[in-house]
């Protein structure tokens, strides 16, 4: 496998780099890359290497710039699915992604040395719910909005990619981070006694410890081979009750009652979120990762949380 070391890339452009994401792939790179140029709805502005271009992520602009003789594209943006799934939120969810796609695409058509790969984020709901079925890059894609949203996701990408381009999608699973996404508001929960199973507690929970998705990322920009999509997940998924109940573990909360499918969708109406992100999972293995010979930090969930909640 031909592999370049990440000291070589000298401009890395991250297209919705503010959020959780983005902020953590900065941190890992530090020290390590030349320049990162986020495109950023925020003001522009510098800090250290990393220089912050403003973009609305639907119109060509001055940031076309900064594409031109970049070593690589990575593409974060999405508007968030922790939201009600009402038919505006819906479509706000399929235009965030998808128009950031196509402006992106024409933005590296127009550019005299566009950067050589492009990665891209997208999401392991592309599979839907299916109990506990092993799912991996193989599987037959899902029915339902989530699988809709990942097809016209991955689609935009192969319509707007400049054609002979590397690209390389992420279907990632749910994040695990110090500094953001929902690992905080479940600990959170669990510590006021609201960290039962929810639902059945059957279905399955795939994770991903935010170390190992930019160790994945960082693979993803340098290695030539790595082409296509890949699921992105650690490679023991959990049940729900399991994955609840490590978790009281790791905040010190030896029981909490079951939360019922009907107060989970009560819960969701007055905190407006999607009932089903926690009733709904899926069984995903990163078959080809693991074939290519990554290996993870934190492939266990106990470990996992231990390093992320230690000491809380």
């Amino acid at each position: 496998m031909n592999e370049t070391n990440v000291q070589s890339i000298k401009r890395l452009v991250i297209a919705g780099g503010s959020g959780f994401l983005g902020a953590g792939l900065i941190r890992h790179l530090a020290g390590r890359v030349e320049s990162v140029v986020v495109l950023t709805r925020g003001l522009a502005r510098q800090e250290g290497r990393v220089r912050f271009v403003p973009w609305d992520a639907k119109n060509i602009g001055p940031w076309v710039g900064e594409l031109d003789g970049a070593s690589a594209l990575v593409n974060l943006v999405g508007r968030t699915v922790n939201c009600r799934k009402t038919a505006a939120n819906k479509a706000v969810i399929l235009s965030s992604r998808v128009d950031s796609m196509a402006v992106l695409g024409a933005a590296m058509r127009a550019c005299a040395a566009p950067p050589p790969v492009w990665i891209q984020s997208g999401t392991a709901h592309i599979y839907g719910d299916t109990d506990d079925q092993i799912l991996d890059e193989s599987s037959p894609i899902g029915t339902g909005f989530a699988p809709q949203v990942g097809l016209a996701w991955e689609a935009a990408l192969r319509e707007h990619a400049p054609p002979g381009m590397r690209t390389v999608v992420l279907r990632i699973s749910f994040v695990m981070g110090r500094h953001g996404g929902a690992l905080a508001t479940l600990a959170r929960l669990a510590r006021f006694g609201l960290g039962g199973a929810t639902g059945s507690g059957r279905q399955y929970m795939s994770w991903i410890h935010e170390a190992d998705l930019y160790r994945i990322i960082e693979r993803a920009i340098v290695t030539d081979a790595m082409r296509g999509e890949y699921v992105v997940t650690a490679p023991n998924p959990e049940t729900n009750r399991d994955f609840m109940r490590m978790l009281r573990r790791a905040v010190h909360r030896p029981w909490s009652p079951p939360l019922p499918e009907i107060v989970v969708r009560i819960g969701s109406v007055m905190l407006r979120t999607d009932p089903e992100l926690a009733l709904l999972g899926r069984r995903c293995m990163p078959t080809r990762l693991l074939h290519e010979g990554f290996t993870f930090e934190q492939p266990n969930l106990a470990g996992a949380l231990a390093d992320l909640l230690g000491g809380n």
